[in-house]
């Protein structure tokens, strides 16, 4: 299949998810697009490799858990028959594990996407697998280029994390503390030396001071509990952690999202 279309035609998309209202979710987005359109649908992975075997698709939308077949045994069949008619294929799964990301970049996948999604961003990854809006590059992520996919999902993690708790992205601590969590990921002993380790090393990377850090971090949590997201916050980690009146530090909350991002395996 091109990697280009002309600007005048539709990009045809297929979305194959088992829950309904991620499916309701992608076609209520598309459907009114002047860019895509919505060639099919489908909950179940035998149904979504007839169909693409009979009509043209761009770029096939799809979760892991199917029916009839789940996401890998689909992958595998597709690449055995559908030969030059398999789509460019975006998963956009809950499951988040380094074995997932690793053995569906394996079977073909151009992009891994964790739910939820911005629609935006899916858009984005649309443009890019398919070369479109000046990128210029068919496979912007080599499939071999694991670190870079790694990096990318904590990023988007990250970020739905801080659109669940309420920390808005115009604020200068949305980049701090989200520089700070990617730190307490790699190097998780480093939320024992916040101070003399983790502010310094931001200040140096943005250009201003630890103390500057420091604060807009403070007070980028402050506007979400100001914001009256705790409710979410205590689902976001499925546990009571926090009530209105318990603001947590800064390195506990930097920690405690580290921790999230780490028992869910992105950050092995």
């Amino acid at each position: 299949m091109e990697n280009s279309k002309s600007e005048n035609k539709k990009i045809n998309l297929f979305i194959a998810d088992n829950a309904d209202e991620s499916r309701a979710d992608f076609i209520s987005h598309f459907k009114d697009s002047e860019k895509f359109i919505i060639a099919g649908q489908s909950k179940d992975g035998n149904e979504t490799l007839k169909a693409l075997s009979q009509s043209a698709v761009d770029v096939l939308i799809m979760d892991i858990v199917l029916t009839g077949i789940d996401g890998f045994e689909f992958l595998e069949k597709a690449k055995k028959e559908l030969g030059n008619k398999l789509p460019k294929i975006i998963i956009t799964s809950s499951l988040s594990h380094n074995g997932f990301i690793e053995k569906a970049l394996s079977l073909g996948v151009s992009y891994f996407m964790i739910k939820p999604i911005q629609m935006k961003s899916l858009e984005n990854r649309i443009n890019d697998i398919l070369g479109l809006g000046g990128v210029g590059n068919s496979n912007p992520i080599p499939k071999q280029n694991f670190k870079n996919m790694r990096t990318k999902i904590i990023e988007e993690k990250i970020s739905n994390v801080f659109i669940t708790v309420g920390i808005p992205a115009h604020i200068k601590g949305y980049q701090f503390l989200r520089e700070a969590i990617k730190m307490a990921i790699d190097k998780p002993d480093i939320i024992n030396s916040i101070t003399k380790r983790l502010y310094p090393s931001i200040a140096n990377k943005f250009e201003t001071s630890s103390s500057k850090v420091e604060r807009a971090i403070r007070h980028a949590i402050e506007v979400a509990w100001n914001r009256g997201k705790i409710e979410n916050i205590n689902n976001l980690f499925g546990i009571k952690v926090y009530n209105q009146n318990e603001k947590p530090t800064n390195g506990e909350f930097i920690a405690l999202v580290a921790d999230k991002m780490l028992m869910e395996s992105i950050g092995d």
